[in-house]
């Protein structure tokens, strides 16, 4: 392997580590609009998500990738930018299983938290962002850090549907060109895992040390 493509397939972890980070923003933000809905007072707010939730959950992320890349056209919209299509699939679908995680964390919260919040004379958007959320931060911690994880691995549809320059993408290149699958894919793997691992490693400390919180408490 000499220098050239190195540096091809570490412009491709490049690409999945910018695609990740931009999904994980507007997932975040998407998800947090989800999860809050799910625990609405309002009916027709906690339907509307509990649909999206079941729509999306139930739909192949490849599925979602092509409407997103191919369906602007139907709007007159030509040539979608591929980083523009694989962000939204990949925020349209993270975001319906990060706001169903942040909705039970929202719940696990015990129910004595609401009526102390009440009982200071908080209404409900009060008590959700002052008293609740912190405390289901806590908790959403480490299965949300997990789920980055997800999110990593996830942006290799971007090169199946959208034909996204990501890492995998890159190595596949290499590999059509060269036909040495095992070389090229090998150190695709290996970069996946040095993007991936910080991210399992931070997930478990925090889990263990909110462990060792909640036990002392």
């Amino acid at each position: 392997m000499n220098h050239e493509q190195i540096l091809y397939l570490l412009q491709g972890a490049w690409g999945t580590a910018e695609l990740s980070a931009l999904t994980f923003v507007f997932s975040a933000m998407l998800g947090l609009a989800v999860a809050l809905m799910r625990v609405s007072a309002s009916q027709v707010l906690r339907g509307c998500a509990f649909g999206y939730i079941n729509l999306i959950q139930g739909t192949p992320l490849l599925v979602i990738m092509g409407v997103c890349f191919y369906g602007p056209s139907i709007l007159g919209f030509t040539d979608t930018p591929a980083m523009f299509a694989a962000v939204l699939a990949l925020t349209i679908h993270a975001a319906a299983f990060l706001g169903e995680i942040w909705r039970g964390c929202i719940e696990s919260v015990p129910k004595n938290q609401w009526e102390a919040a009440e009982c200071l004379g908080l209404n409900r958007i009060q008590r959700m962002f002052k008293v609740i959320l912190p405390q289901a931060l806590r908790i959403a911690t480490p299965p949300t850090v997990g789920f980055m994880v997800q999110i990593v691995k996830n942006t290799s549809f971007a090169s199946l549907v959208i034909g996204f320059a990501e890492l995998s993408y890159n190595a596949k290149i290499l590999n059509n060109s060269t036909f040495k699958p095992f070389l090229y894919f090998g150190v695709a793997a290996a970069l996946y895992f040095v993007i991936c691992y910080p991210l399992s490693w931070v997930s478990l400390r925090l889990e263990r040390k909110l462990t060792v919180a909640r036990d002392q408490a």
